[in-house]
């Protein structure tokens, strides 16, 4: 029983890091598609209207 006095805080603390760690990674903007959004255009996407 006493291990969870120390699991628990512990495990509260890592989770509340790794929520942190991510939150700063999407406000750094790590997570956009630089690259995606200059290929789109070269896509042919368009279908003909007779199909």
């Amino acid at each position: 029983m006493n291990v969870l006095l120390v699991l628990i805080p512990v495990s509260i603390v890592l989770g509340g890091l790794g929520l942190c760690a991510f939150l700063w990674t999407v406000r750094s903007g790590q997570y956009d598609d630089a690259a995606g959004t200059s290929a789109r255009i070269l896509l042919d996407d368009d279908r003909p209207d007779g199909d």
